[in-house]
């Protein structure tokens, strides 16, 4: 049976800079999403050339901050601000 996931490594690692305030490191990031530290690195180039975040040094480490209102890019989604995503996917659990 083959393994796939609903969301792209893109929605997970911009997930992970959500839910830990834009303070997790390149190789934590990798670690969550069961990625490589360089396939991280690429992801979190793509997001910043396209304006959802923002890196800032802090320190010896990158600091990330996410630009929620800009949109999604599929046709899709027009008109829904990737804050929806990040709002919806990271409710408090409800079990």
């Amino acid at each position: 049976m083959s393994e796939w996931t609903f969301l792209t490594n893109h929605a997970q690692v911009l997930l992970c800079v959500r839910r830990n305030g834009g303070r997790m490191t390149a190789r934590e990031i990798a670690v969550t999403v069961g990625i490589t530290e360089r396939a991280v690195q690429r992801i979190l180039d793509d997001l910043e050339d396209a304006g959802y975040i923002s890196r800032f040094r802090d320190g010896r480490q990158n600091r990330y901050e996410i630009h929620s209102d800009i949109p999604m890019r599929h046709p899709l989604q027009r008109g829904r601000a990737i804050r929806d995503l990040l709002d919806l996917l990271t409710l408090p659990d409800r079990d």
